[in-house]
């Protein structure tokens, strides 16, 4: 019998690469209900490797509890420990004390919020020379915009699901129907630009029997969005007679955005129904139906549409209403963005590589990469592109 032989215990010599921290702040703003991630898509970013980190009860407002995110493996945080991580994802505009939380050199990930930015909290953001990205300015190769593409059509179909909800309530609305109904006339829905929130809106309202009218100031944008839905929209220029006859018999007005913005005034309004509903989901920074008093979905619930009220009122943030949905559709954006990261070694060769992303940042290696940042800071917005020629 051969004695045996000892051979020597090979050991792991090669370190481990250091494992991404994905924080989730909860959103402490009243007009920003959506959350950036259901928990089955935290569930896939940490089989992907990613450490997330959650805020306590930061997914209420999509009614998931904490422990539907324990249980794919991620950590409830507090919300200074959710703001230290490397990548942060926070939706609304970060005040001065979150921006102080984030750690030196960290990803943010946010929407662009453009008219509620504070000099203040995007100085701190230089100072600490973290990376903010608008994801909703992310643009692909395609020229698509898929964040803000997606709201966009969320936007569109909420308002009419809302609307189709008002109209039939028989008490605060006048109880009716959208149409579908043999011999009974239906609802009239009129659509102020041709974008993809109206695509949506039209497809929707025009699948309960609506009839639907159409109108831009866009010939060519007009004639593909026309094309698309089908013969069951009434598409027409915006001349002014027209839009008002429509205005007139509209149950349903949903002011979307156009390439030439426009108001409709005072004395439109005032020919509008009683118990018209009426959205503005125009990205425009002015309203579209200026005279009007806003109700905020995120904010407030609809107010009483019944016939006998004399009060007309615009509803806007329409995506909001359902921000379960958007969570949903953010994931599923989100996750497609994280597997680019994960692609590349870090963030910052990421953006390198990926000119969408280069294109959505505001600040950058502590200096603003945007005109409007660097507009609302007294300053001179410098190329990204010489930052990372010489990062």
């Amino acid at each position: 019998m051969t004695n045996p032989t000892p051979l020597e215990q090979l050991v792991k010599t090669a370190v481990s690469p250091r494992q991404v921290s994905i924080g989730l702040p909860a959103s402490l703003s009243p007009d920003e209900r959506r959350f950036p991630l259901t928990p089955e898509a935290a569930a896939m970013l940490v089989e992907r490797g990613f450490n997330v980190k959650m805020e306590s009860g930061a997914a209420q407002s999509i009614h998931f509890p904490d422990e539907a995110y324990t249980r794919q493996g991620v950590a409830i945080v507090d919300r200074a420990e959710a703001f230290r991580c490397d990548i942060v994802v926070y939706l609304p505009t970060v005040s001065d004390i979150d921006a102080r939380r984030l750690k030196r050199g960290a990803l943010l990930l946010g929407f662009a919020h453009v008219e509620s930015r504070t000099p203040s909290a995007v100085r701190i953001l230089l100072q600490r020379a973290v990376t903010a990205i608008a994801i909703d300015k992310i643009c692909d190769s395609s020229g698509n915009y898929p964040f803000a593409d997606i709201l966009r059509e969320i936007d569109g179909r909420a308002a009419v699901a809302i609307a189709s909800s008002l109209l039939a309530d028989a008490v605060h609305g006048k109880g009716i129907l959208l149409g579908g109904v043999a011999g009974v006339v239906p609802c009239e829905l009129t659509l102020i630009g041709a974008d993809l929130a109206a695509l949506a809106a039209a497809r929707s309202a025009i699948g309960l029997g609506a009839t639907v009218r159409l109108f831009d100031n866009d010939i060519y944008r007009l004639r593909e969005l026309a094309a698309s839905i089908g013969p069951g929209v009434i598409a027409s220029a915006l001349h002014p007679r027209v839009l008002r006859s429509a205005l007139r018999t509209a149950d349903i007005v949903i002011g979307c955005s156009l390439r030439r913005p426009i108001e409709i005034s005072s004395e439109e309004v005032g020919d509008m129904k009683r118990g018209v509903i009426t959205f503005d989901l125009n990205n425009s920074k002015t309203s579209m139906f200026p005279s009007m008093p806003t109700v905020d979905l995120a904010q407030a619930s609809p107010c009483d549409n019944a016939p006998d009220s004399s009060q007309r009122v615009c509803y806007i943030n329409a995506g909001s209403a359902v921000p379960r949905t958007a969570a949903m559709a953010l994931s599923n954006t989100l996750l497609t963005m994280f597997d680019d990261i994960i692609a590349c070694s870090t963030a910052l060769d990421a953006i390198k590589i990926n000119p969408g992303l280069r294109g959505a940042a505001y600040t950058f290696l502590g200096k603003p990469v945007s005109a409007d940042v660097a507009s609302l800071l007294g300053m001179r917005a410098v190329d990204i592109n010489l930052l990372l020629q010489c990062s």
